[in-house]
């Protein structure tokens, strides 16, 4: 008899300690949208989250959203966490969060298809919160799936006079960027069709009172200007018909500033306008 009731104590304490605390309940139904299924290496791709915040759901911080775009090894291809539009703090239940951001794709050495997963989590204690969607593993949930594309499918950009050499974040690998000088000039094949040419940058807004002034031209025509006032980056986009870019082979945008400046310290005597991350060319 004892023996029986030592074997039972012993199945009752394994039980105990090898059971997991109930998940709390989910505080949103989380959707994920891309403005196209299909996205080519270094191409913009827009990304819509849409959180519709449950019954009875609470928040004891911000929240930052995780997104971690994987191979299908699970090894992790790129991240985009950011912090929502709306600070969590201030859900309440029945609101819609939603709102877009603008990713290009990194230069990473996969082709094939990517896994998106996404999740909330507090950056001060690492604490996750339960969604209502489709759980991968430690509430983090698959909203959807991408198609990467080799970089051959987008219009090739040549660099020609007016540019650094390109520069890489010793951190972050994916993350690089090339100075211009006063004027930076990009050839590229005409696309014959109507397109957007897309430009994210920064400057030295602390060099510069008033900011830089940039000036986008088209074959020696402007197609737009704007104030470089953002240490940040700045993305702008620029509509161009087929007929501005004209009946030639190739194609040159050039991008202008009003002032550069000179680095100076460590001898560094480059002529530098504003830092580019990303140019691009997307024909419609």
């Amino acid at each position: 008899m004892l023996k029986r009731v030592t074997v039972l104590l012993c199945l009752l304490v394994a039980v105990a300690c090898s059971s997991k605390p109930p998940a709390e309940p989910p505080v949103a139904t989380t959707t994920v949208t891309f403005s196209k299924d299909r996205a080519a290496i270094g191409s913009p791709l827009r990304i819509t989250y849409k959180f519709e915040v449950l019954p009875n759901a609470t928040f004891d911080a911000d929240y930052t959203v995780f997104v971690h775009v994987l191979d299908p090894e699970g090894e992790k291809l790129w991240q985009d966490d950011h912090l929502p539009a709306v600070p969590t703090s201030q859900w309440k239940p029945g609101q819609v969060v939603e709102y877009t951001r603008m990713v290009f794709v990194p230069n990473f050495p996969y082709i094939g298809e990517a896994m998106v997963r996404i999740g909330l989590y507090n950056p001060a204690n690492g604490k996750r919160l339960s969604l209502n969607a489709t759980e991968a593993s430690r509430q983090e949930y698959v909203v959807g799936k991408l198609q990467l594309l080799p970089q051959t499918e987008n219009v090739f950009l040549i660099y020609k006079d007016g540019w650094h050499p390109q520069e890489v974040d010793s951190n972050n690998p994916a993350d690089e960027w090339q100075w211009m000088k006063k004027a930076g000039m990009i050839s590229f094949r005409n696309p014959r069709k109507d397109a957007t040419f897309y430009l994210e940058s920064d400057a030295r807004v602390d060099l510069f009172n008033p900011p830089q002034q940039v000036t986008v031209k088209l074959g020696g025509q402007p197609i737009g200007s704007f104030a470089a006032d953002s240490k940040e980056r700045l993305l702008k986009t620029f509509p161009i018909t087929a007929a501005q870019f004209g009946a030639g082979d190739m194609s040159e945008i050039t991008i202008e500033v009003d002032r550069a400046f000179t680095p100076g310290g460590g001898g560094d005597t480059r002529e530098l306008g504003i830092r580019v991350f990303h140019a691009f060319i997307e024909p419609k």
